[in-house]
C-alpha cells in the first residue's frame, strides 16, 4: 500500500494531519500498537520539521507486509551540520517557533530513537530527504 501526502510550510493548525491519517490506516491495517506509537512519533517528528523548518514538502508512505517506510522530502533550507543537529536540545527555531510551544530540539533525536532505521540526506540551498523505517515483526 502507498499513501502520499503532502505538507504545507508554516501551516501550524494543519501540521500533524499526515501522521494522524498514517496512524488510523495502520490500526486498520492491525499494525501491532507499539509499531504503530514508533511511527507515529517519527513521522509527527518529521513532518513538524517540515512545516517549521522547510516550508513544507512531500510524504511517501510504503506500507509492506515487512516494514513501512516513509520517505519525507522537501526543498527547504537544508542542514548544514547534521552530527550537530541530532544532538537532543539544539535547535535552530525562532523565537517565534519557541512561543508556539515548539523548537525544544528533539525532533531529529526522537526521530532516530523511534525508527528501527533513519537515514537523512541534507543539501544546504537543496533540501533535506529523510527515510524513516519499521520493521514488522
Amino acid at each position: 500500500m502507498n499513501l502520499h501526502y503532502h505538507v504545507d510550510g508554516d501551516a501550524f493548525i494543519a501540521a500533524g494531519e499526515a501522521s494522524s491519517q498514517v496512524k488510523k490506516v495502520l490500526k486498520q491495517l492491525g499494525i501491532a500498537p507499539h509499531t504503530i506509537r514508533k511511527i507515529a512519533i517519527s513521522m509527527y517528528e518529521a513532518e513538524m520539521n517540515m512545516v517549521l523548518h522547510a516550508n513544507g514538502g512531500d510524504i511517501h508512505v510504503e506500507i509492506t507486509p515487512h516494514k513501512i517506510c516513509i520517505t519525507l522530502k522537501d526543498e527547504g533550507p537544508g542542514i548544514p551540520d547534521l552530527e550537530l543537529a541530532m544532538q537532543e536540545g539544539y535547535s535552530t527555531a525562532s523565537q517565534e517557533i519557541r512561543e508556539l510551544g515548539f523548537g525544544a530540539g528533539m525532533g531529529l533525536p526522537n526521530m532516530k530513537k523511534y525508527s528501527d532505521e533513519l537515514s537523512i540526506r541534507s543539501e544546504v540551498g537543496k533540501g533535506t530527504e529523510v527515510e524513516i523505517i519499521a520493521w514488522l515483526p
